[in-house]
């Protein structure tokens, strides 16, 4: 399937979605410094060196176990195992504190809810306890139809978890965008030939989503929702 040219009309566009699936940390919500901070405390409780800011940047949206592994390499099982639970402990211990959504997600999604033909969907680094839990803090669960997280199937880039969704929700990949802040996600939807839609103020560089070929990239959530739906 070939992608919608990035010359299209946001009009010609947006009538070809069935299904928009978002990616949650740094799309939907502002928790880069959150998930910045409790894997640098987890690090450090499991005595491992100091982890660079950028560098625990540049894993959100992987899975916990291969965050882990690509920000430290040769880690033994069972301390990344250790590193994994001291993770978990920290970001529910932060929790306490709710975090923001960034502007415009919530009446975004709102404009998207008012048409009964298009269904929402959310793929995520976030493992399926993590993702309740913030459904539950926010709200949010009753704004899709469908949700995969990285511990019930496999980790981006890998497009497993997309394939999962399209089945749930009987919409065909040429129906389908995926929306996102990194390269992961656009490589996930690149992979099934899925159009795949940038935002450019989470986690990764715009030059760096561009080479995924993104069909749009959005400076803000209003500009992905105009884009989409006007």
């Amino acid at each position: 399937m070939t992608s919608v040219d990035v010359s299209l009309p946001a009009s010609q566009a947006r009538g070809r979605y069935r299904l928009v699936i978002f990616d949650w940390d740094g799309t939907l919500m502002d928790s880069e410094h959150r998930i910045v901070a409790c894997m640098q405390a987890a690090a450090r409780d499991v005595g491992w060196r100091e982890l660079e800011h950028e560098a625990v940047r540049d894993i959100i949206g992987l899975g916990l176990p291969e965050a882990i592994a690509k920000l430290c390499p040769g880690m033994p099982a069972a301390q990344a195992e250790l590193m994994r639970q001291h993770y978990s402990r920290h970001f529910v211990a932060a929790e306490q504190t709710p975090l923001s959504f960034f502007e415009g997600v919530e009446e975004g999604i709102r404009r998207l809810r008012c048409n009964p033909a298009l269904r929402l969907a959310v793929a995520t680094g976030k493992s399926r306890r993590g993702l309740k839990r913030v459904f539950e803090a926010t709200g949010a669960g009753g704004w899709f139809h469908a949700s995969r997280t990285a511990d019930e199937t496999l980790s981006k880039p890998h497009p497993r978890m997309l394939q999962e969704l399209l089945a749930e929700t009987g919409v065909a990949a040429d129906e389908a965008l995926m929306v996102g802040d990194s390269a992961y996600d656009m490589e996930m939807a690149r992979a099934l030939g899925m159009d795949r839609l940038a935002v450019t103020y989470g986690v990764h560089a715009a030059e760096r989503l561009a080479l995924s070929r993104p069909v749009f990239s959005a400076g803000n959530f209003s500009e992905l929702i105009e884009w989409l739906h006007s």
